[in-house]
C-alpha cells in the first residue's frame, strides 16, 4: 500500500468520524432512510455474492444509460449506485444492486469481479483502486471533462493523476474530452461518442407534414395542458396535445374541446381521424409521439412545468424541433446534456416564447455513441 493512499484513506476516515452525527440526523428523512444506513454504515448492504461484471452508476440517467450494453451480455451483472432514482432504475435491470459504499469500506467490502464499469465522472480513488487490486479489468466509460468543471480538475491533477492510474481504459465522449483526460494523467483513451445516444428514436409510420407551425405538447401531466391552451393563439401555428397517461385522456378531451368551442376552433381527437388538419388536436393513442415529433417544428416537453422531474428531451432533439421546457427537469438532466440548444423557461413565460417561435433554433444532438467497443472488451473478458 502506497503512501498517498494510507494518508488519504487516513483523511477519508477522519472526515466520515467527524460526519456521523449528521449522518445519523439525515437518516431519519424519510428519502434517505435506506440509501444513508445503506452506504455509510454498511446495512443490508452486503457484498456482491458472485463474480461477474460489476457496473457503477450514479444516477437514474446514467443508470438507464448502460441498459443496451447489459442486454448484449450474457455475465452475471452486479450494480451499485449512488442516488435513490439510480437504484430503482437499477433494480429494473439485475437483482443484483447495491449502494455504493463509503470509501472507507470498500477494501473490505469488494470481492473479485471480471470487471468494474464506470458510468462518466464517478472517479472514486478506492473504487478503481480496490477493484483492480482484486483482479478486476477497470473501465471508465461515457467519460467526459465540461468546460465548467476543466479548470477545477486542474487543481486536484495531482489527485486524479492517482486515480487514472487504476483505470485499464477509457472510452471518451469527445476528442475534447480526451485531450482532457490525457492532460490530468489518463492513458489508454478512446472516443466513442455519447452513449446515452446510442439508441436513437424510430418512427413507425410517416405522417403529412402540415403548411402550418405544428407546435407538439409532449406527454403532459395534469395542470400542463391548461397551462399551454392559455399560452396558445392560433396564429402560433396548429396545436397538438399528448398527455403522458392515457387515463387522462378524457378529461383532457373535455377541456381541449371546451377551448376549442370558446376561442372558434377546429378540434378534434386523434382516433378519430389520424391527422392534423384541426387547429388543435388531441393524440389519444399510446406510440405515436415519435411519429408525431418527426413531422413538428416545436415540441412544448411536458412534465417540467409540474413536479414531475421533465422528460425525454432526445426524442424531440433527434429531429430537430426547436425544444421548450419547464425548469424541473430533474429526473432528465443527464439527457438534456446530450442536447444542443434548447430553451428553458418559467411557467409565465410560455405565450411570450411561443409569440417568439421564430426566435428559437433548432434542436440537435451531441455525437452518438457507439456500444461496439465497450462490448468488445467486455466480451473478451470470457
Amino acid at each position: 500500500m502506497s503512501l498517498f493512499t494510507i494518508i488519504y484513506y487516513l483523511i477519508a476516515s477522519i472526515v466520515y468520524l467527524l460526519a456521523i452525527p449528521y449522518l445519523l440526523i439525515k437518516s431519519r428523512n424519510s428519502k434517505y432512510k435506506i440509501a444513508i444506513p445503506s452506504k455509510f454504515f454498511l446495512s443490508n448492504n452486503s457484498s456482491f455474492e458472485k463474480e461477474g461484471i460489476w457496473f457503477h452508476t450514479c444516477s437514474m440517467g446514467e443508470t438507464k444509460a448502460i441498459k443496451p450494453i447489459i442486454e448484449n451480455l450474457d455475465d452475471n451483472i452486479n450494480i451499485s449506485v449512488i442516488t435513490n432514482t439510480g437504484y430503482e432504475e437499477a433494480k429494473s435491470l439485475s437483482s443484483n444492486v447495491r449502494y455504493l459504499p463509503f470509501e472507507i469500506f470498500l477494501p473490505f467490502w469488494i470481492k473479485k469481479q471480471k470487471a468494474l464499469v464506470v458510468m462518466e465522472a464517478e472517479l472514486w480513488y478506492m473504487l478503481f483502486l480496490c477493484a483492480k487490486s482484486k483482479g478486476a479489468k477497470t473501465f471508465l466509460i461515457n467519460a467526459r471533462i465540461s468546460d465548467k468543471s476543466y479548470n477545477s480538475y486542474k487543481k486536484f491533477s495531482f489527485f486524479y493523476k492517482r486515480v487514472f492510474e487504476n483505470i485499464d481504459k477509457i472510452f471518451a465522449q469527445t476528442e475534447v474530452d480526451k485531450d482532457r483526460l490525457i492532460e490530468l494523467g489518463a492513458k489508454n483513451v478512446e472516443v466513442i461518442g455519447n452513449i446515452k445516444l446510442a439508441q436513437l428514436p424510430q418512427i413507425t409510420k410517416e405522417f403529412k407534414k402540415t403548411e402550418d407551425i405544428l407546435i407538439t405538447a409532449g406527454s403532459t401531466h395534469e395542470n400542463e395542458e391548461e397551462l399551454i391552451l392559455n399560452s396558445y393563439e392560433r396564429k402560433f401555428g396548429r396545436l397538438v396535445i399528448v398527455p403522458r397517461h392515457p387515463e387522462r385522456f378524457e378529461k383532457v378531451n373535455l377541456l381541449v374541446s371546451d377551448f376549442a368551442k370558446k376561442k372558434n376552433l377546429s378540434y378534434h381527437r386523434f382516433s378519430q381521424k389520424e391527422d392534423f388538419s384541426s387547429d388543435i388536436v388531441l393524440v389519444d393513442k399510446l406510440g405515436e409521439l415519435n411519429n408525431i415529433y418527426a413531422i413538428s417544428d416545436v415540441v412544448v416537453l411536458g412534465g417540467a412545468f409540474e413536479n414531475i422531474g421533465g422528460h425525454n428531451p432526445v426524442e424531440p432533439a433527434f429531429f430537430n424541433c426547436k425544444l421548450i421546457s419547464g425548469e424541473n427537469i430533474f429526473n432528465q438532466k443527464s439527457l438534456f446534456e446530450c442536447v444542443n440548444n434548447y430553451t428553458i423557461i418559467k411557467k409565465d413565460e410560455l405565450k411570450e416564447t411561443l409569440e417568439n417561435i421564430e426566435k428559437l433554433e433548432k434542436s440537435t444532438l451531441v455525437q452518438e455513441g457507439d456500444l461496439q467497443p465497450i462490448l468488445k472488451e467486455l466480451h473478451g473478458l470470457r
